[in-house]
């Protein structure tokens, strides 16, 4: 396996952390198909570095 697809998974907490929320709202995101796209791990959940980013550009809010 491709260990630059690896190396660079975050934990939910670690997600949490950069987005400054909590990690119950990154579940509840998941929950109703809202959020950053994360990656499944057999029962673990994990966050691409670069997933975050898109999501916090995506979400970025220009005032006029």
């Amino acid at each position: 396996m491709d260990e630059s697809l690896t190396n660079g998974l975050l934990t939910e907490g670690q997600a949490a952390q950069i987005l400054s929320c909590s990690v119950a709202l990154l579940r509840k995101w998941r929950l109703y198909g809202q959020g950053p796209t994360y990656v499944k791990v057999g029962r673990l959940v994990r966050y691409k570095q670069s997933d975050l980013t898109v999501f916090i550009l995506e979400n970025t809010v220009q005032r006029t």
